[in-house]
């Protein structure tokens, strides 16, 4: 049984499990998202790692994980220790605000008290003690009445990113590292990420928040009062047996809008969003190029080749191989190579055009071909 750690005894984590994770298709696919590979090498999915990380922060009891309806049986099946109150089922995907949202809302009714976290399923952190250390900070600028999200200092200019601007360093009991954020950047271009970079006050945006519920919910209440109205019903009726028919009713009527937006932003504008420097190894392998990089160390000289019983013939070629069809792929020549081979589906690209392939799953919606997503 893992013990929790000292200072984290009101935190309550959240896992929102949702999303395809379109930029890693076709090997993420509906029936088989991102959060439930093994993309790290770890012999067990992604998911399963981030539960194992944050069960010594809130302890198992204390972890909620939001996912869709269809992914129940593996979700469960991948974390036994579970609590069947603490699963939350969407019928169909609302993005982040909902999912989040609905968590915080179920659990203020349990506890009044309650800080929050929201930790996604598909990221990869390997230093538990650093992020223990920024989920302790984290926690206390909730309790001071701040919303808390935790940033990563940048390594390069990505435009995969949001990028967090921060401001002075404040003075909240229990959380040193704590600076102010003057303004949340979703996904710059080259040059302004460049510009980021180099000016230092600007953090990656790592999506983790924490905050007392009634306050994050308060917060998301100014800007989306109709969603937050459709949330509190359904938490209302979450613990008893009228759930069922709340949820059909309510779920489909509730706004789609991510958390940065009806959150994040307007706390920053106000002053209430605080951000506490992570100083851990994170990454959310976002693309085929992340995977890549985590298996080679981001030596562009080496070949990552991921797949049980894979077979691959390699000559003077570099990038990552992922296969699950069985049949032999051989490369002579080529730097910087994306193959993912399955059973029904096959990309070749590059890790320079790794955050393209999303525009490949979008031509195959409008295409009407969803017997491959």
């Amino acid at each position: 049984m893992v013990e929790r750690q000292n200072g984290l005894e009101s935190l309550y984590s959240i896992i929102p499990a949702g999303g395809i994770g379109s930029r890693l298709w076709p090997l993420s696919r509906a029936d088989a998202p991102k959060f439930l590979h093994d993309l790290t090498g770890s012999g067990q999915t992604l998911l399963r790692d981030t539960w194992e990380r944050l069960a010594p922060l809130s302890g198992a009891d204390r972890i909620m994980v939001v996912t869709g309806r269809a992914h129940r049986a593996a979700v469960e099946a991948q974390l036994p220790e579970l609590e069947d109150r603490n699963v939350v089922l969407e019928s169909e995907p609302k993005d982040s605000s909902a999912a989040i949202g609905l968590a915080a809302a179920i659990l203020l009714r349990r506890d009044p008290d309650v800080v929050i976290g929201s930790f996604h399923a598909d990221h990869v952190i390997r230093d538990t003690r650093g992020l223990r250390r920024a989920v302790q900070e984290a926690v206390a600028v909730a309790q001071a009445g701040f919303i808390a999200t935790i940033g990563i200092s940048p390594t390069e200019p990505a435009i995969g990113f949001g990028y967090i601007h921060c401001s002075e360093p404040l003075a909240i009991p229990g959380a040193p590292s704590a600076l102010g954020v003057d303004s949340f950047v979703e996904k710059p271009d080259l040059a302004t990420a460049k510009s980021y970079l180099e000016g230092g006050n600007h953090l990656w945006n790592a999506g983790m928040f924490i905050s007392r519920a009634d306050v994050l919910l308060a917060q998301m209440a100014e800007s989306e009062p109709a969603l937050v109205e459709g949330l509190t019903a359904l938490a209302e009726a979450w613990d008893t047996p009228r759930r069922g028919a709340v949820v059909d009713k309510i779920w489909p009527t509730l706004t789609k809008i991510a958390i940065d937006y009806s959150v994040a932003e307007p706390a920053a504008a106000q002053g209430r969003l605080v951000v506490v420097p992570g100083h851990f190894d994170w990454d959310d392998v976002g693309d085929f190029a992340s995977i890549a990089k985590l298996h080679t160390g981001g030596r562009k000289s080496d070949l990552a080749i991921l797949g049980e019983g894979a077979r691959v013939l390699a000559d003077s070629s570099s990038g990552v191989v992922i296969s699950q069809s069985g049949r032999l792929i051989s490369l002579i020549g080529v730097t910087d190579i994306v193959v993912v081979d399955t059973p029904d589906a096959l990309l070749v690209t590059t890790s320079a055009n790794a955050q393209r392939v999303k525009s490949v799953v979008d031509a195959l919606k409008l295409s009407g071909r969803t017997d491959v997503l």
